[in-house]
């Protein structure tokens, strides 16, 4: 028994990784309560996995607290707990607590890595000012425990740029290019992403035609990130080129729609509703199967072109898909819908939709008074509206008091 035991006893890893999984699947308090349960010994791997939960929630009380506990335990060696503390506070804008965990780690010989600078910058850049983030970079440039790369000229450029020295950003961004590894593909999208923010053509095209020396697969979310900025930067034509050098090396892997969903919402957006219908055509004769977004998308160019029968068949399709996600129409579409109903005295589509609206929790007053102005324009009475409103958490307002009053009289004599 003893043996068996012996054999099938989790390592600190196998803690950690478990940790994980629990947090993930029962939640935060079901993690805090194995960590409890760990003996000393293997609690050290687990302590990242659970701060990390604490910055994820944005939970500073907990993450100091817990920070102290595995400081006391004596587990605070690698900079990597301080990172996450680093994280947490910008994410809360505390970002004058930055410097302190940055002190913190020099007081406690806590060797500083290049994730660490970047935090430590981008906080001095939103404390100090450019000034003093050009202190920081050169205390970077004199440790010898660190290799500046990609990582950290794209934090300075973008530094730069949000206080407008778009001169420099562009500096930083072609030092940044020049140490981009021909064996990841990720730095090449955070640049092109940084230069379409900066306007700069030519340098979205440069970093993309770069990124295709790197080994492997073009990814779809490469092919996304590559056709916004392009978009972004005013490159329509050259955008539907790459959606068309995306098709072709498909090679019978399944079509990816969230491609071709950021060029559909441009034309969109642009009003050009007929290459939206036949871009959605097209991707679907060759295998691409819509998603909510696609039929989101669409409707929103069809109640711009008053197309409301195509808007109708769509949200249908979309709410077909409801049960494998969480998507919930948005305001626009449902309102321009129910005015549709309102308009056209059709009642019995205005409840299946107030229904299903209903169990998405997304009924609100506006599409409530709508409703209400239906069925009073159609001489049906409803009785049980008020009742629903309440259930549902809607402030009821003085005119949707004089429409209820309306439509619950409606047949009932003087």
């Amino acid at each position: 028994m003893e043996e068996s035991k012996r054999l099938f006893q989790l390592s600190p890893l196998d803690h950690a990784l478990r940790l994980e999984l629990i947090a993930e699947v029962h939640g935060l308090s079901m993690a805090e309560a194995y960590f409890a349960k760990i003996e000393d010994l293997s609690k050290k791997a687990a302590c990242l996995p659970l701060l990390h939960c604490y910055v994820k929630d944005k939970n500073t009380v907990s993450a100091e607290s817990f920070m102290e506990q595995i400081q006391n335990m004596g587990f605070l060696v690698t900079p990597d707990p301080f990172n996450e503390m680093m994280k947490l506070y910008m994410s809360t804008d505390q970002y004058s607590k930055v410097p302190l965990v940055v002190q913190q780690m020099k007081y406690g010989n806590i060797p500083l890595n290049v994730l660490s600078y970047n935090i430590y910058m981008n906080a001095c850049s939103e404390i100090f000012g450019i000034s003093f983030v050009q202190k920081v970079y050169k205390e970077m440039t004199n440790d010898w425990h660190v290799k500046i790369g990609w990582s950290t000229y794209a934090t300075l450029a973008n530094i730069h740029t949000k206080h407008g020295s778009y001169a420099m950003a562009l500096s930083a961004l072609k030092a940044a290019e020049d140490t981009l590894s021909t064996k990841n593909r990720l730095g090449y999208f955070f640049l092109i992403t940084l230069y379409a923010n900066l306007q700069d053509k030519d340098g979205v095209l440069r970093v993309w035609q770069s990124s295709k020396k790197v080994m492997g697969r073009i990814t779809c979310a490469n092919y996304m990130c590559i056709i916004l900025c392009l978009l972004k930067v005013g490159y329509l034509e050259k955008a539907e080129s790459v959606l068309a050098s995306y098709e072709l090396q498909l090679n019978r892997r399944k079509y990816d729609v969230r491609v071709s969903n950021v060029l559909l919402g441009a034309y969109v957006r642009s009003g050009f509703i007929k290459k939206a219908e036949m871009l959605h055509l097209h991707t679907m004769k060759i295998g691409g199967d819509p998603n909510y977004k696609t039929w989101e998308i669409l409707m929103e160019g069809w109640v711009k072109s008053n197309e409301m029968d195509k808007v109708l068949d769509a949200m249908n399709k979309a709410f077909s898909m409801l049960k494998s996600c969480n998507w919930r129409p948005p305001l626009l579409i449902t309102m321009a819908i129910f005015k549709y109903f309102e308009k056209h005295v059709r009642i019995e589509d205005a409840r299946k939709y107030v229904k299903v609206l209903r169990g998405l929790n997304n009924m609100n007053l506006l599409l409530y008074k709508s409703y209400l102005r239906s069925h009073i324009k159609a001489q049906t009475p409803i009785t049980d509206v008020r009742r629903m409103m309440e259930i549902d958490n809607i402030s009821i307002d003085e005119e949707a008091l004089s429409l209820i009053h309306q439509a619950s009289s409606i047949g009932n004599e003087s």
